[in-house]
């Protein structure tokens, strides 16, 4: 859970709880109606897809395949709605407002199994969540372990999420927990001073406006377990719609591969009319590390194909936030997921 500028990475545990008990009470009282999507005027299946903030290179893969008409090709005619302040994306699903919706990180839907909400992620288009810790350049830190005993600015929603894992990890301490703003200026102001960010952002941002380029760690590079950039499906409507679903699987796979492995410019093109605040210089740089990270097609994607998800690192990540007290140990962490819809698994 970060931000990227100004963007809250993922929702407030609070808020998206909330969504997730909606979720919860309108998919019970849909679960047993059918849930078909509709169809337009020439026969292609409408889905509206929210992702979690507004465009952006960490959305590249999805408008490159609308842009390309890859879905359109597979009768999809979809729709991306943008995320933004405020947006919660299993409010969303909750509502009918879409009728599939992107997961930020593995904390929202093990917090939507908690809730008892039936919905699943079905597809991770990131193998490695791009959260990173921040530090001023200093050659004496070669690993996340040596930043021990230095002051953390995190958001109030990360010391629910990734805080637990690195407490269990390195043994760091809540008393090391600053508050973080938003504002990189404590951070600059303290150079022994760790901030929260995203690979493709804040690590950017602090070079712009300070002059130096920062310690950057990666979480998922030292074993950080969750996935990202998941697509959300209800239950139901990934039952009444399995060949839609897999259609929308296989074609936002086909999107991550050109927009990684090709010319973006199409996606760009999209993600800068849809979000007029983005600058090609960011998009570019994002792209880049996205690449060089190995963060769409390294991983389960290098063994099984983009958009793969396995049970094992599932588990991982289920056992060491329930040993952390976040979930309790009998939660059925297996409610969180299904690779019935990716390619190669119909």
């Amino acid at each position: 859970m970060t931000m990227r500028g100004n963007r809250l990475f993922s929702p407030d545990r609070r808020a998206l709880l909330a969504g997730a008990g909606a979720l919860a009470a309108a998919t019970a009282l849909a679960g047993c109606q059918r849930a078909e999507a509709p169809v337009d005027e020439e026969g292609r299946v409408r889905l509206r897809f929210a992702t979690d903030w507004r465009a952006q290179a960490e959305h590249g893969g999805f408008y490159q395949a609308l842009a390309s008409g890859a879905y359109a090709r597979r009768g999809l005619n979809v729709e991306i709605i943008q995320g933004g302040p405020g947006v919660n994306v299993p409010q969303l699903l909750a509502t009918g407002a879409v009728e599939l919706g992107m997961g930020s990180n593995s904390f929202i839907p093990m917090n939507l199994v908690a809730e008892g909400a039936p919905v699943k992620a079905v597809a991770a288009f990131f193998q490695k969540d791009p959260q990173v810790l921040i530090a001023h350049p200093d050659p004496a830190l070669e690993s996340i372990a040596d930043l021990a005993g230095r002051p953390f600015l995190l958001a109030t929603a990360s010391r629910d999420a990734f805080w637990v894992w690195l407490k269990a990890k390195y043994g760091f301490t809540d008393d090391q927990v600053r508050t973080y703003n938003f504002n990189p200026a404590p951070f600059l102001a303290d150079e022994r001073a760790v901030q929260q960010g995203y690979l493709t952002s804040e690590p950017w941002t602090i070079e712009q406006a300070a002059g130096f380029a920062p310690r950057v760690f990666l979480l998922a590079d030292e074993g950080y377990p969750s996935y990202a950039a998941m697509v959300l499906a209800p239950d139901a409507f990934a039952r009444d719609n399995a060949a839609a679903l897999r259609s929308f699987i296989a074609a936002s796979a086909e999107g991550w591969r050109d927009y990684i492995q090709g010319d973006g410019a199409l996606a760009d093109a999209l993600i800068r009319k849809a979000n007029p605040e983005m600058t090609q210089a960011i998009l570019d740089q994002a792209r880049a590390l996205l690449r060089a990270n190995g963060i769409v097609n390294g991983g389960d994607a290098a063994l099984y194909g983009l958009g793969a998800m396995t049970a094992d690192r599932w588990q991982a990540f289920f056992e060491v936030t329930s040993q952390a007290g976040v979930y309790p140990p009998n939660l059925d962490w297996r409610q969180a997921f299904t690779t019935q819809y990716l390619p190669g698994r119909g």
